[in-house]
């Protein structure tokens, strides 16, 4: 079969489609035919050498997000068919024309959506919810600041923290991205080209969503009202801090980190049953009713011209996801 492979560390020039023997399938797990893969921003760490794959999954193929077609089962297979349509995040081995997955792993596409559509949700959808509902415990009537609100991450999560009844508040560079933004589930922009967020703010919020890092820590300890949950996903502005953790003790903060990549099965698939469950419906049209969740698509690349998604991906131009295709 073709994937990608990365020749090496280095820039977007590594990136080649090479032949790769087709993945095989072990019991309970089922085989996809790849029709559409996300492109995240572990994609380009780990295409600079900095975020190998976590074991058990290819060392050398990247994609965390696939969408496609059940292609083979294996015994104890009972939730699939050959044929079916499928999406589902992996720790590595998406961007293939083929990968295997265990089958609690994998989610059934909502009707009337393409396979482009479907790669653009699990890995941002499912983080959202996981961050918001599991860790941050979000609740109706608190309020929320996502930071990077028109990223494939921030617009996800905007969605689904407006469907758990939050006030939702975000920041962004980009004035242009806050007002596509409002479509989105997002109450208030903040554009921190302009004015800090700790000054834009006025009230405490309850749940702060980051993506910063170090260089935004202290910032979002003082905005937490007492009790507040900082909920850490990723460092795009640094790893280091030098902050006065007193606001921790005074208000009885939490500062949770977490990441999605290196999860095992045991604790990916009761995630992925809950989301589901609970969020999975959200996404059909209902009663004459547009779709409460909607995947947010920003650009569609053949595969071969993946190094072009990086390349628009690092420029931090794109508003939501960006998806290849075979």
């Amino acid at each position: 079969m073709r994937a990608v492979i990365y020749e090496g560390a280095g820039g977007p020039e590594v990136i080649t489609i090479g032949e790769v023997p087709k993945p095989e399938v072990r019991p309970e797990h089922i085989r996809v035919r790849v029709h559409a893969a996300g492109v995240n921003r572990a994609d380009l760490i780990q295409r600079r050498g900095h975020y190998a794959a976590p074991s058990g999954w290819p060392a050398d193929i990247p994609g965390l997000e696939y969408a496609g077609e059940v292609e083979a089962v294996r015994p104890g297979v009972t939730q699939w068919r050959v044929g079916d349509r499928v999406m589902g995040l992996v720790g590595g081995g998406a961007q293939a024309e083929f990968v295997a997955v265990h089958q609690n792993e994998a989610l059934p596409i909502p009707a009337g959506l393409s396979y482009e559509e479907a790669a653009a949700i699990p890995e941002v959808f499912l983080t959202a919810y996981d961050a918001l509902a599991t860790r941050g415990r979000l609740q109706a009537r608190e309020r929320v600041l996502i930071h990077a609100a028109g990223s494939g991450l921030g617009t996800a999560a905007s969605q689904i923290a407006k469907q758990l009844g939050a006030t939702v508040i975000g920041t962004s560079r980009s004035s242009d991205k806050l007002a596509r933004a409002l479509i989105y589930g997002l109450d208030t922009g903040i554009d921190t080209s302009r004015t800090p967020f700790r000054d834009a703010l006025g009230e405490p919020v309850d749940v702060v969503l980051d993506v910063l890092g170090g260089p935004a820590l202290a910032d979002n300890l003082a905005i937490l009202a007492p009790r507040g949950r900082l909920v850490l996903l990723g460092f795009l502005a640094g790893s280091q801090a030098d902050v006065d953790l007193g606001p921790v003790l005074r208000k009885r903060l939490e500062v949770i980190g977490t990441v999605m990549r290196t999860r095992g099965l045991e604790e990916r698939i009761p995630l992925v049953r809950e989301f589901g469950s609970r969020m999975l419906p959200l996404f059909e049209p209902r009663f004459g009713q547009p779709a409460v969740l909607r995947p947010v698509l920003e650009r569609t690349y053949p595969m071969t011209q993946l190094a072009d998604a990086h390349r628009v991906l690092e420029g931090n131009a794109t508003f939501g996801k960006v998806v290849v295709t075979w």
